[in-house]
């Protein structure tokens, strides 16, 4: 009975997959809206193959129809309604004219009324991954903001904790933006600051340059078009922020102007040619069309502009997302919610002596079954890095001038309240050391004045004269060492005192007796302690007291009474079992021994204390 219900549930599918395809047209077209003839021709090639493969079902007809791409956004509009959606075509792949953009957007705009797919295989800005005006397109080419992924996985590799991002404040860098905190957090990386510049920049203020000169990071990441990273090339030339210690990682874009700084790092992203992505998007569109023309019913497009939307549209949009390529002329391609190629290999391009482009490393996509992209670099020392250095920066400068906190805490550090028009005594070796308000370090407003001195203050004098540093020391605001605790009753817990200040950037160093502790550690780093102070516990040494009883100190009295028990036990079990063996003495017929060797009593007492007191014992006694 199993066996016949599979057998017609299998049948009942058969048919009714049957019926859906019977119904379903047996001619589909697909359009090209490319730059040149000879990718029109290259277009119509690849259909006729793909038509002649065994990829679509049997019985189905794989045509094309192209048109030249119009500079012209409007005219390019007019042609898709005139040309392509006249010839009722079930997907568009579309190219683009070097330099503009609007084409291929309002071919996309135009198809996307009817929700017609369209394909681009030149289009990589961050506006057509947005689904609100661009509904129903795709593209072989991972967008600009991408280039983020491989940006993190550099400065990861390297060991470098925070860098400054340098955007335009258009949407292209915003959504770079979004992309770069969202990859620096997962990645435990610090965006210290990010500064927008207008598009289009002709001139950078002052305060623009202030901002990356302040900043503690000296990694600097910039995403611009070719026209604005020349301006910020030159004007970050002439104040020497391009020099030794920075490092640049820049787009895509920013590598191709003329100005570009030595030592620079930037992308390339490898397979752009046109003719291979064509190739590509037209495998994707019949491995679509084969899946959907077997499993939905299929209506015809609209056949002109004046039509409503076309109904399988968005099923087919949800199809050509779902394809992956695992071979494909550009590599591996798969694609995400919004359209955008997921995989898409880099070159890793540092510009060296003369403007020389060197390939320094490849950044590949994860392989399927894996989750991890993979970053190669071919030797770390062939990078040149800004000034020259072939020594990879350290990412990072410190200041000579450190806000340096203490604690009272004698005789370290004593601390001694100045009077009304008092200054701090040279002679005594006094440091001014005052007390902030809530307000530090915003303002520099002093709660209470006071001196400091002592072996702490000796040493960090030494200290900054050695290291050639200035410093400003002040006592710490509550008056703390520093306890990881919650805050106000919440549940949230952080760290108050010494080392509270040094977290919220309050302060640079500690100057104090300190004790090092695993907790404190996690939070802060710690130079080798001054002084080694362990914990001993003290006890009144009792006087020795000896009497004939003092061999029986080792046990308490339960323990000795059960020594003897045992003894005795041990004796006992002894004598029964050779008194009860049938091997013993006493069963076995009379030998020439005498009685008195067999295993008495008596004998195994003596056994057993001979035993437990270490005591000889006869050889042949048990025998």
């Amino acid at each position: 009975m199993d066996a016949f219900r599979v057998a017609f549930s299998l049948f009942f599918f058969f048919v009714s997959t049957l019926g859906v395809a019977a119904k379903n047209p047996t001619v589909y077209t697909v359009a090209g809206v490319l730059s040149g003839a000879d990718k029109q021709a290259l277009f119509e090639g690849a259909v006729k193959r793909i038509g002649a493969s065994d990829i679509l079902p049997d019985g189905v007809l794989f045509n094309s129809t192209t048109i030249l791409m119009s500079p012209n956004p409007i005219r390019s509009a007019l042609s898709v309604c005139d040309n392509l959606i006249k010839s009722q075509v079930y997907a568009v792949v579309v190219s683009n004219i070097r330099g503009n953009k609007l084409s291929p957007a309002s071919v996309s705009y135009t198809c996307g009324f009817y929700d017609i797919p369209v394909i681009g295989i030149s289009a990589r800005d961050t506006v057509f991954s947005d689904k609100n005006f661009h509904a129903s397109f795709l593209r072989t080419l991972p967008p600009y903001s991408h280039q983020v992924d491989v940006w993190i996985k550099i400065v990861a590799l390297f060991g470098w904790k925070a860098v400054i991002f340098l955007h335009t404040n258009d949407r292209d860098g915003r959504s770079v933006l979004g992309r770069l905190h969202n990859l620096a957090e997962k990645n435990n990386i610090e965006v210290e600051k990010s500064v927008e510049f207008e598009l289009g920049v002709t001139n950078l203020t002052h305060s623009f340059l202030t901002e990356v000169r302040e900043a503690k990071s000296r990694i600097i990441l910039m995403y611009a078009n070719d026209e604005d990273a020349e301006v910020i090339f030159r004007v970050a030339g002439s104040v020497n922020l391009t020099g030794v210690g920075y490092v640049w990682i820049v787009s895509e874009q920013a590598l191709q102007v003329h100005n570009r700084p030595d030592g620079l790092l930037g992308l390339h992203l490898s397979h752009q040619e046109e003719q291979a992505h064509i190739l590509d998007s037209v495998k994707v569109i019949a491995q679509a069309l084969s899946e959907m023309y077997e499993f939905e019913n299929i209506t015809e497009p609209p056949n002109s502009c004046g039509e409503s939307t076309w109904e399988t549209g968005k099923i087919f949009y949800k199809y050509l997302i779902k394809q992956k390529l695992s071979r494909g002329r550009t590599g591996r391609i798969s694609f995400d919610a919004s359209g955008d190629r997921l995989d898409g290999d880099y070159e890793i391009i540092n510009i060296q002596r003369g403007g020389r482009r060197v390939t320094v490393g490849t950044y590949t996509p994860s392989k399927e079954g894996k989750h991890e992209s993979e970053l190669k670099l071919k030797n770390e020392t062939t990078i040149i890095w800004p000034g020259g250095s072939r020594d990879k920066p350290e990412g990072y400068v410190i200041s000579t001038e450190l806000k340096v906190v203490t604690i009272e805490d004698k005789p370290f550090m004593w601390v001694r309240k100045l009077n009304p028009g008092e200054n701090c005594s040279a002679e005594q070796k006094e440091v001014f050391c005052p007390r902030p308000n809530s307000t530090f370090p915003a303002k520099n407003d002093w709660q209470e004045l006071y001196c400091c001195y002592g072996y702490c203050v000796d040493l960090l004098v030494k200290l900054a004269e050695r290291v050639n540093f200035t410093f400003e020391l002040h006592l710490t605001i509550d008056g703390t060492f520093g306890l990881y605790d919650r805050r106000n009753g919440s549940t949230q817990r952080e760290w108050n005192g010494m080392i509270g200040e040094i977290i919220n950037d309050k302060a640079d160093m500690i100057v104090a007796p300190l004790t090092i502790n695993p907790e404190r550690a996690d939070s802060i780093d710690f130079s080798k302690p001054f002084k080694y102070q362990g914990i001993t516990i003290l006890e009144k040494k009792g006087m020795k007291q000896s009497n004939l009883t003092s061999f029986l100190q080792p046990f308490e009295t339960p323990l000795w009474l059960l020594v003897l028990f045992s003894v005795h036990l041990v004796a006992l079990v002894l004598y029964l079992l050779d008194r009860c063996s049938p091997f013993g003495r006493f069963k076995l017929p009379q030998r020439e021994e005498a009685e008195e060797d067999a295993l008495n009593l008596s004998t195994a007492l003596w056994f057993s204390w001979g035993v437990i007191l270490n005591s000889g014992i006869g050889e042949g006694m048990l025998l």
